[in-house]
């Protein structure tokens, strides 16, 4: 495949247009996006990446514009395993929903950033780094278990009539961070920085960025080795990588509000983090050629495995919100 620095360049002005069209068109203007907007935008970004993908048969025939659309689903697909962690940061930084698109987009930013030059150094770099798999494997299946003690005192609270607390406190990472950085006690509208008695604070709101951007390139060490698999052109490789992630924000809010009002959302979450964990530390282990009888979750299978979870979740939800409504 041979691409003229030109096609790079549209590339880059494509995705910068799109970056700039969001951050003063939808982010600028701070709102709770509802389910039908959320559906409409991302029909929008799914068909800009078909019409690329359109673009490059014309351009470099309809073998590399295959291997475009396989890299495209792949990290599509697992981008559902992003959101999920996604939903978990954020709803640990209890950040207001109408603050929540600025997050997701500059998180997006960076995790664009961080990618384009992961692709640019290759998948080799990235198998040498498989043991970051085993860290992340594990802090899954700590969150998970956390989703099931939260699910538990959710039901509790539930049953007692309590609602739920949704004035912020600081996290764990907010409070290491405090040690060395100044930080606001809490959020100062959806600034990143806060400048106050001649000190310049940082934000809940941009380490929760912070946050979602650098987990994103755990992600990243996960989907892009997927994509190589693929395509062995990184044109192709950041292509995928970047329609599917310009389409994330839309695609969180439309999972999101969905979710939202599942009263068994935490042990849905609980099952699919679980699910993450053991993929990744098998992905590890794999890594040093162990536990090689055991096969590896396809991008297919993991879609669908994730997907049966949200179907029994909003099923038994549905059923366990009908039964509280007749006992009470």
């Amino acid at each position: 495949m041979v691409v003229h620095s030109w096609e790079w360049v549209v590339l880059g002005i494509l995705v910068i247009a799109l970056i700039l069209f969001d951050l003063f068109g939808h982010v600028r203007k701070a709102h709770e996006p509802t389910i039908g907007e959320a559906s409409r935008w991302t029909g929008v970004y799914v068909s800009l990446a078909v019409l690329f993908g359109i673009a490059t048969y014309f351009r470099h025939g309809g073998r590399f514009a295959t291997e475009f659309f396989a890299g495209y689903i792949t990290e599509y697909s697992l981008s559902l395993d992003n959101i999920f962690v996604f939903i978990i940061i954020i709803a640990a930084f209890k950040v207001p929903r109408k603050f929540q698109q600025k997050v997701l987009m500059w998180g997006i930013i960076i995790a664009l950033v961080l990618r384009f030059i992961f692709i640019m150094i290759g998948a080799a770099l990235v198998e040498k780094f498989i043991w970051v798999f085993f860290a992340f494997g594990v802090w899954m299946i700590y969150t998970a278990t956390k989703q099931v003690l939260d699910g538990l005192q959710e039901a509790r609270d539930r049953k007692n009539g309590v609602k739920e607390d949704d004035e912020y406190k600081p996290t764990a990472l907010t409070r290491f961070i405090s040690r060395v950085f100044p930080v606001t006690a809490g959020f100062v509208g959806d600034k990143l920085f806060h400048r106050a008695q001649g000190k310049t604070y940082l934000t809940p709101l941009l380490i929760c960025i912070i946050s979602i951007g650098t987990i994103d390139l755990l992600f990243a060490l996960d989907s892009i080795p997927a994509i190589f698999g693929l395509t062995k052109e990184p044109f192709i490789v950041f292509a995928s990588n970047a329609f599917a992630l310009l389409g994330l924000r839309q695609l969180f809010f439309l999972v999101d509000g969905l979710l939202d009002r599942l009263i068994y959302l935490h042990y849905g979450l609980a099952a699919i983090l679980g699910f993450i964990g053991l993929k990744l530390l098998l992905h590890a282990f794999h890594g040093y050629d162990m536990l090689t009888a055991i096969t590896e979750p396809t991008p297919g299978v993991s879609v669908g495995i994730i997907l049966g979870i949200i179907i029994v979740t909003v099923v038994a939800s549905i059923i366990g919100a009908r039964k509280l409504r007749t006992e009470q």
